[in-house]
């Protein structure tokens, strides 16, 4: 019987430019791991590479510039911006840019915390001073009176006073209000800009039906060319990272063509199937900081057919403690054996022998685990090599 299961590697590659062949390189770079680290290549491997080397060498990029330049030609005078997240990296030039295409900003914080689990202000805080974040707005200056200034615990940075600095840096007012109901910013103006992710299109729908002229999200900014940037068609700004300090890096486009390209050379030159995937963020949630990461749109937004679907499997301790608790050793294992040889998707739906198993797709699944195996700082390793995913009890 085998003992090694599931193997997952990072594997380095060079420093990734503008105009490169990624899926080129990436495949160049698994070719190299499997002669360095003598591992052969299986049916149904998967390889991963991370957003960011793909948009990097497809040079999607735009400027502080080109994104005031959009906002100014969709909207005008005062904007509400609705649901920012809390991050320097991920929207503080994204603000600096709209700051710079409008006259006034009326920015709306979402409170306890942002949409990823970055807080603003503690749940027992809140307790204490009798607030209710679902029916409550507050201004500012009733924000200050009753928190006063508090820092995110692992930055150490006041977001209130960060946004509002860069909206007024550039020339722009700046009025900071703290609430959960989006059309609390049609009080103070018809033209909306709803920045949170994945409620994005509840946002825009509550906004038009309470009678918004202008309503827009961050992915109907830079969703097309605009003086010469880059441009995502189908998500514009969301997934954008600060790449300067007047230049973001937007998320990849052709995501699933650079998938198919690098999954057919690593297949010809092996004679194996290889599965691959683009990935970005991964979807789980920080138990001490209580951020949930996934700040882009998608965790994956582009990959191989054999990669689509859920988990079908069965769970094993559940198999030994109910349906075989009477056998044990080389009897037991048998027995569990033929259980997931006659395993099928239809016998599995509602069954207690499934519950508990994560019921999520496999593109989230995979991306996670990439993302947790290459990080965000200097491991240096943008391609991750998955062996045994697809493998269960029964694969020698």
């Amino acid at each position: 019987m085998r003992t090694i299961g599931t193997v997952v590697r990072g594997v380095r590659a060079p420093i990734i430019r503008q105009g490169d062949n990624i899926a080129r390189i990436a495949a160049d770079a698994v070719m190299a791991a499997w002669q360095e680290a003598g591992f052969r290549p299986c049916d149904r491997d998967i390889v991963a590479v991370t957003e960011s080397v793909v948009a990097r060498a497809q040079g999607n990029y735009a400027s502080v510039d080109q994104i005031a330049a959009d906002l100014r030609q969709k909207t005008g005078g005062v904007v509400g911006v609705a649901f920012p997240i809390l991050s320097r990296n991920r929207f503080s030039l994204l603000l600096k840019g709209f700051a710079r295409g409008c006259k006034k900003i009326v920015l709306l914080l979402s409170y306890p915390s942002d949409e990823v689990g970055n807080h603003l202000v503690d749940w027992d805080l809140l307790d204490a001073a009798g607030v209710n974040p679902y029916s409550d707005t507050l201004t500012l200056a009733e924000f200050r009176e009753k928190f006063g200034h508090i820092v995110h615990p692992f930055t150490g940075v006041d977001y209130i006073d960060f946004y509002a600095g860069l909206i007024r840096a550039e020339g722009c007012e700046a009025e900071v209000l703290f609430g959960n109901k989006v059309t609390t910013l049609l009080d103070y103006t018809d033209t909306v800009l709803t920045c949170d992710i994945h409620t994005r299109e509840r946002s825009k729908r509550l906004l038009k039906t309470a009678g918004a002229r202008v309503v827009l999200g961050l992915d109907d900014i830079l969703n097309a060319p605009v003086d010469g940037s880059g441009f995502n068609a189908e998500y514009g700004l969301l997934g954008s990272n600060k790449a300067t300090e007047e230049t973001v890096k937007l998320f990849p486009r052709d995501c699933t063509e650079v998938a198919e390209e690098l999954a057919k050379i690593l297949s010809d030159a092996s004679g194996k199937h290889i599965e691959a995937m683009v990935y970005g963020d991964g979807a789980f949630k920080d138990p001490v900081g209580k951020i949930w990461e996934l700040a882009d749109p998608v965790v994956s937004p582009g990959y191989t057919k054999g990669l689509v679907g859920t988990p079908n499997e069965l769970k094993l301790k559940y198999l030994a403690d109910n349906d075989f608790g009477d056998l044990k050793g080389e009897a037991l294992r048998a027995a569990i054996e033929e259980r997931i040889r006659a395993k099928t998707g239809a016998s599995l739906v509602g069954s207690m022998v499934s519950e508990g198993t994560t019921p999520r797709r496999l593109t989230d699944l995979i991306g996670s685990l990439c993302d947790l195996t290459s990080g965000s700082g200097d491991k240096g390793t943008p391609i991750v090599y998955i062996q045994g995913y697809f493998d269960n009890y029964t694969n020698e």
